[in-house]
């Protein structure tokens, strides 16, 4: 969970926050490093956050500050820890958020949906009176912003090469077809870079390498290629 007060950033703003290119963090991964903070991410959790005053800290060589202890109404909890609260599986979760009770107080870090703690319990309080239409609307708007989206997409592939179109729609609250797009045209991207950085490499050598199977990445395969031979 991210701790009343504190604030958390995903793989992208902890680059930022080390100083480093996007490209040397991908590459050298310092986050697995011993003594590196830990996530404040739930078990689990595809999307990795950090508690950013920690990065800092480490980073310029200081003592770590402890996380607070015990429970505060400002703590954030996931869908898992929401879920946990309510005493539900996580996917009850992708239900309920849609409630006003809960949806006027999401919070999204690095793509991930947060509520306070005070907002899960107001809501488990309440729950069984009518406060207006359950699950998500057809037609409703995308979680996440467009033009942040890409960008979302890039840090789910980079957890899990293998990461699907259904579990993007839960964590970014995109429709499955805009999931199915950025999934496509990222993975797409990678092959063709991963193909210029090794010559001699064909494009499902590529996906090997990348981590994807097969049943993802049949559709950005020939994308790939195509973007491999524009000049």
């Amino acid at each position: 969970m991210i701790r009343a007060g504190r604030t958390a950033v995903g793989r992208r703003e902890l680059a930022a926050a080390l100083g480093m290119a996007w490209s040397a963090f991908d590459r050298t991964k310092p986050h697995t490093v011993a003594g590196f903070p830990a996530p404040v991410s739930s078990e689990g959790s595809l999307v990795l956050l950090w508690d950013l005053e920690q990065v800092a800290a480490y980073r310029d060589g200081g003592p770590q500050p402890a996380l607070p202890e015990g429970e505060d109404d400002g703590d954030l909890l996931d869908r898992r820890e929401a879920a946990a609260l309510l005493e539900v599986k996580p996917r009850s979760i992708d239900s309920y958020k849609t409630d006003p009770r809960l949806a006027s107080h999401v919070v999204v870090v690095s793509g991930v949906e947060h509520w306070p703690r005070a907002a899960v319990r107001a809501y488990d309080a309440a729950r069984g009176t009518v406060a207006g239409p359950q699950g998500r609307p057809r037609g409703s708007g995308d979680m996440v912003p467009r033009d942040l989206l890409p960008g979302r997409i890039a840090e789910l592939l980079d957890a899990n090469p293998a990461v699907t179109a259904a579990h993007a729609v839960d964590v970014l609250g995109v429709s499955t077809s805009a999931a199915q797009k950025h999934l496509q045209q990222e993975r797409a991207a990678r092959i063709a870079a991963r193909m210029r950085a090794e010559p001699g490499l064909d494009a499902e050598q590529a996906a090997d390498r990348l981590g994807y199977p097969p049943a993802v990445r049949r559709t950005a395969l020939r994308a790939a290629q195509d973007l491999y031979d524009t000049p």
